[in-house]
């Protein structure tokens, strides 16, 4: 199916059934964020705060990419953030290979195609096996500059949800890539995009904001 508008194919995503992963979520989730954005996110699946909201990246991971994307002059409302996989898997675990491809070709690329951000930055080992190739590793592969099948630049880095796992040392050797990371993504945009805001004067509220829609799913239960 070809969308003309991202509104048409939202529409069409909160009620797919196509996939089991669907059974065990509240329902599918969707985006946040500006199509206006020369810099979209893109992360590995919903958790359960995400269920819960229908949109990615809103819990205790996303509430610390929030504060990494701050580091570098970056508000969520002024990017485009998105999942390669729409439901939840059951328990939280990691979505497979053949998970992300099924989804993601029937909802991220119209979704990205409708989009059309300059840069991308994959969050994560799910997102990098999808935008670049199903060997890549997050740990080898992170911080370096390839081309999507969109012909879209990309730059991996750690997802947050792993950042949450580690303690000590390691910890601050990743917050201090994904810093890293995150500005040459910023870099680039400002390069091909030099006027674009990427920060607002008060950073969004994104519980707040969609807490509507998690009393709307919330009947779904």
């Amino acid at each position: 199916m070809t969308y003309t508008s991202l509104e048409q194919l939202e529409q069409d995503l909160l009620v797919c059934s196509s996939c089991p992963l669907r059974k065990d979520a509240i329902g599918p989730t969707s985006y946040n964020g500006t199509l206006a954005s020369p810099l979209a996110l893109v992360g590995e699946g919903p958790g359960g705060v995400e269920d819960e909201y229908g949109v990615p990246l809103v819990g205790p991971s996303g509430q610390l990419l929030d504060k990494a994307l701050a580091s570098v002059g970056i508000t969520r409302d002024c990017v485009y953030t998105t999942n390669v996989i729409k439901c939840r898997p059951k328990n939280n675990r990691t979505p497979t290979i053949e998970e992300g491809q099924f989804c993601a070709a029937a909802w991220l690329d119209h979704e990205l195609a409708l989009v059309q951000p300059k840069v991308i930055v994959a969050l994560g080992s799910v997102a990098l096996k999808y935008l670049f190739a199903p060997t890549a590793r997050i740990t080898k592969d992170r911080g370096q500059w390839f081309t999507t099948k969109y012909d879209i630049p990309a730059i991996a880095t750690y997802h947050p949800a792993y950042l949450l796992r580690l303690t000590g040392k390691e910890l601050v050797k990743a917050k201090w890539e994904v810093y890293y990371d995150l500005k040459a993504a910023i870099e680039k945009c400002q390069q091909l995009a030099p006027e674009y805001n990427f920060k607002s004067t008060e950073p969004p509220d994104l519980l707040a904001l969609y807490s509507e829609r998690r009393a709307q799913r919330s009947q779904n239960k």
